[in-house]
């Protein structure tokens, strides 16, 4: 079965591939790669130790990349890249708990790939390598140098109910901090099981990390 190809679309490819300026190209996809470098596996890794999240940030960031710089063409631009950030705004992950701050880094990568992809450079890169190094720099500052502390929050199953009386509530925390050894400022007792002789408590303590279980998701459809 032969297939017949027409001198026009010949044409056709040579001059899309003509108009593209490989140099400008190989330069924004190196600037784009050291930048997704550098925040996944210098920033974000050391820190959070997430293999899974270092794929789904890379390859989000490339072929968000590819993607924009083959659509530069259609002259939308800044409203282009408004509308595909929309898109990723609606998207949410069905199988799994997504954590708030890798929500974030995701974002992030997002920005980098439509940054590096769209901005007008005009041969000189500084201004974008300049942007780039702002935004590594935040997500350095925001990640790392302000860490803030979080309360967080477990729940016990709680066998002593004779000390579940207002007027003990102060011996019940020294007795759950000398059980669990985390720094209990605060708990509130959630329910009483009196067929068990149980209560179950919420124990409230500071710690530089996010221990609580407390994945924000959206509902399911």
């Amino acid at each position: 079965m032969k297939t017949n190809i027409e001198p026009g679309n010949i044409d056709a490819a040579v001059d899309i591939l003509s108009s593209f300026d490989y140099v400008d190209l190989m330069m924004r996809f190196g600037i784009n790669i050291v930048a997704i470098f550098i925040m996944i596996r210098l920033i974000y890794y050391p820190i959070h130790k997430n293999k899974d999240f270092l794929f789904t940030f890379s390859l989000f960031n490339i072929l968000n990349f590819l993607f924009c710089i083959l659509l530069v063409g259609t002259k939308m631009k800044s409203g282009f890249a408004f509308g595909l950030f929309a898109i990723f705004s609606l998207m949410r992950y069905r199988t799994v708990t997504v954590p708030i701050k890798e929500m974030g880094y995701l974002f992030a990568c997002l920005l980098l790939g439509i940054l590096n992809a769209l901005a007008l450079s005009d041969n000189n890169y500084y201004i974008l390598i300049g942007v780039n190094l702002f935004i590594l720099g935040l997500a350095l500052l925001l990640d790392r140098l302000l860490s803030l502390t979080h309360e967080n929050v477990k729940e016990i199953v709680y066998e002593r109910i004779d000390l579940i009386h207002p007027e003990k509530r102060a011996e019940m925390t020294k007795d759950i901090i000398e059980r669990t050894g985390l720094p209990i400022h605060r708990i509130e007792i959630k329910n009483i099981n009196f067929l068990r002789d149980v209560a179950y408590v919420n124990a409230f303590y500071y710690a530089k990390t996010n221990e609580s279980q407390m994945g924000m998701t959206g509902d399911d459809d």
